[in-house]
């Protein structure tokens, strides 16, 4: 196939999108129509430059890796995606490969929950997409790219998150969280990015190299559902934090939440508030 229909395809799918379907703000006045290329890029973590010459047509060789993110990052169904890959000359992802797709039922009731923290997480602790009272409470998750958006690299190699820890705490959850990818190693023993990330984890920690080796199962025991959020505007935030996994798609969704009428949840929507806006006035700045 032509390099000009993958890049006319991807045009046509970023159009199709909306900055809510992607978890974005809608921001001021928007001369784009859908998803401007800078927001896809961002999402799908390349750069703006390469996402524009694979549109025209002048990038003419995609790796998998790249194909996959967009393919997540576009919400593409499973035809979509296939499709994708094989106008790029790949061969198409099978059963065997870690799922990234948010399904139509997930994204409507990640629609239903649009003014609440939500956050989708494949079986790799990768973020999929977070939605925009999400990036407010725990910053523009928009800005991670690559092997940041792992949850297990940003708590081991990266500046973590604004959820507060006791290093006992912060122990037990990069403890989990390596027990919990070996077991998706397990299930997908073929996936390729899935062995690169493994590769990546190992090279720049020690600690995931001796926890990996030490074959540990995950541990079932709760670590808390209620999070402290530290944020930077309005302070410490004590949250409900509830993980939901979507079995047949082997998501995690990570829901913040805090009782009604508590000052907990007065400084939530003040949070989300401040975040939202301040996320509007770059967009529209833009």
């Amino acid at each position: 196939m032509e390099s000009s229909e993958l890049g006319g395809l991807v045009r046509s799918w970023r159009e199709r999108m909306t900055p809510a379907s992607a978890g974005l703000p809608e921001g001021g006045r928007r001369r784009a129509i859908g998803l401007r290329r800078e927001e896809l890029a961002a999402l799908a973590g390349i750069s703006p430059d390469y996402l524009t010459r694979l549109e025209q047509g002048r990038a003419t060789s995609p790796s998998a890796q790249v194909v996959q993110s967009l393919a997540r990052a576009l919400r593409l169904s499973d035809a979509e995606r296939d499709l994708l890959h094989r106008l790029a000359g790949h061969a198409t992802p099978g059963l065997s490969v870690v799922p990234t797709r948010i399904s139509a039922s997930v994204q409507r009731l990640l629609d239903r929950l649009a003014h609440t923290p939500v956050a989708v997480y494949d079986a790799t602790g990768t973020l999929l997409v977070a939605n925009a009272p999400y990036n407010a409470l725990m910053g523009d998750t928009t800005a991670w790219h690559g092997i940041a958006r792992t949850a297990l690299w940003r708590n081991l190699v990266g500046t973590g998150s604004r959820v507060v820890h006791t290093p006992e705490e912060q122990a037990d959850l990069i403890a989990m969280q390596v027990a919990d990818l070996r077991m998706t190693s397990s299930r997908y023993p073929t996936d390729r990015s899935l062995r690169r990330l493994i590769a990546q984890l190992k090279a720049e920690s020690p600690l995931f190299v001796e926890l990996w080796d030490s074959g540990a199962a995950p541990d079932q025991r709760e670590l808390g559902r209620s999070k402290t959020i530290l944020h930077p505007a309005v302070g410490p935030i004590d949250l409900d934090c509830d993980s939901l996994v979507v079995a047949q798609d082997d998501l995690r969704i990570m829901v913040y939440t805090a009782e009604p009428g508590t000052p907990d949840a007065e400084k939530l929507a003040l949070a989300i508030v401040l975040g939202t806006q301040t996320l509007s006035d770059v967009l529209a700045n833009d």
